[in-house]
């Protein structure tokens, strides 16, 4: 058996334009880009829920520092955690703050870790040749090799984005339902928190 081989590389000058999307339609992409800068605007409103939540919680007067001491870390987090962090810290948040008196609130974070899940698929799955009805199975693999077998088109990607924005408005309404006005809109409530101008 001979031990040479010829090597060979890739010739980039010949790949189709738009490789390797070249195959799926362009409203696809795009639909898939509106889903997943959805997904990005719910980790943000997680972060200002967070906020406000733990912000507005009344503490005892010998609880107050130890609460401050771990309040800045906590913030920290929201600005930087990933989507399954945000969701850990916002339902403790949620249950810890004793005028929550919001319906729903356990179904609300199952439906936020079960879109989690969907987000790490559209974001990292890698998108196969599209069937005759336009629809892609990405091959995505969980951490447990759980392979995702759902294949998904523009109908689909339009139908999870609608849902995320529902998760967001029931993001918004467990701080607005206790009379708070969300953070970085203006809309009705009492400010969480006003800068001190100069």
């Amino acid at each position: 058996m001979s031990s040479q081989r010829t090597g060979h590389v890739v010739d980039a000058s010949g790949l189709p334009p738009e490789y390797p999307t070249h195959l799926h339609a362009g409203q696809f992409w795009e639909q898939l880009g509106r889903t997943v800068a959805t997904f990005g605007f719910l980790e943000e409103t997680l972060g200002k829920a967070i906020f406000a939540l733990t912000a507005t919680r009344k503490y005892d007067e010998g609880e107050i520092d130890a609460a401050y001491a771990k309040w800045l870390p906590k913030l920290n987090r929201a600005v930087s955690d990933p989507l399954g962090g945000l969701i850990d810290s916002y339902g403790k948040a949620l249950r810890e703050h004793p005028e929550v008196k919001y319906a729903g609130a356990d179904t609300l974070i199952d439906d936020l870790r079960s879109a989690a899940q969907l987000r790490n698929v559209l974001c990292h799955g890698s998108w196969r040749t599209p069937d005759g009805d336009g629809k892609s199975l990405p091959l995505f693999i969980t951490p447990k090799m759980m392979k995702f077998e759902t294949p998904i088109d523009v109908a689909y990607l339009r139908q999870t984005r609608a849902h995320v924005v529902e998760l967001v408005c029931s993001v918004v309404n467990s701080v607005t339902h206790m009379g708070w006005q969300f953070p970085g809109t203006s809309g009705p409530g009492e400010v969480v928190y006003q800068s001190r101008k100069k």
